[in-house]
């Protein structure tokens, strides 16, 4: 039985604190209700259709509020709405580490890495565990890691075209995105556009960001790209990874 692995990456931005709710935003938070809800579970059926999809077609939208239930999305849009109201989100680049580059013609979305410090995102990261290993179990992606991180794009911002990583890099695997916004239409743009992984230029699919949606791709295969948003929209990104363990953070 392989054991679980998830690790904070360098750069926080979130430190503990006195409490995990300090953590995110000293006295601003308020206190959310995560009292288990009647929640479906992650089964066995729901994992193949995860892999199916993935094998399939290469990437798939699906409804995941009912799993992760109301509370703790809504904990979770309030944990990235006050870190962007608080400056605490960074404007989001191209590259990794020397190679970083902020280009605003390309992406304009502000991010904050998170470190599963608080009770939103410690649920949250044991759904994602879940995924990891269920995928593993299916496809023999040797997964060994994920990342996560807030995403704002407030009106005007978007992404362009992109892939999640260079072929071959044998880095980050599968994408995923979850998205926080109640009550969203398509005149809110902000909506991700998937494109045919054998024709960028061919859309294959378009994905409103409504909380509890949650799209999943192959990083290396899938273009992508987030259209302007017409007011702001709160997200989540999480890459599963083949990469060993960075080293951890000293704090």
């Amino acid at each position: 039985m392989e054991t679980p692995v998830i690790i904070p990456i360098h750069d926080p931005l979130i430190t503990p604190l006195h409490s995990a709710q300090d953590a995110v935003a000293g006295s601003d938070v308020q206190s959310m209700d995560l009292t288990p809800e009647q929640q479906e579970p992650v089964s066995e059926d729901w994992l193949d259709e995860l892999a199916s999809g993935l094998s399939e077609h290469g990437w798939m939208s699906l409804d995941v509020g009912s799993r992760l239930g109301a509370n703790l999305l809504a904990a979770l849009k309030q944990e990235v709405q006050i870190l962007d109201r608080t400056d605490a989100m960074k404007k989001a680049g191209i590259g990794r580490g020397s190679d970083l580059v902020r280009d605003r013609s390309v992406r304009r979305d502000k991010i904050a890495w998170l470190q599963g410090i608080t009770a939103p995102q410690a649920a949250l990261f044991e759904f994602f565990e879940s995924i990891r290993q269920g995928l593993n179990q299916r496809l023999f992606l040797g997964l060994k890691r994920f990342e996560t991180h807030y995403a704002t794009y407030h009106s005007g911002d978007f992404y362009k075209q992109h892939l999640d990583s260079f072929k071959g890099r044998a880095s980050r695997v599968v994408s995923l995105v979850l998205y926080l916004n109640e009550d969203w239409q398509a005149a809110d743009g902000g909506a991700l556009q998937v494109f045919n992984r054998d024709n960028d230029q061919e859309v294959c699919g378009t994905v409103l960001p409504e909380a509890g949606r949650m799209a999943l791709f192959m990083s290396e295969e899938i273009p992508h790209e987030v259209l302007p948003a017409n007011r702001t929209r709160y997200s989540l990104a999480c890459w599963f990874r083949q990469d060993e363990v960075p080293l951890p953070l000293q704090v």
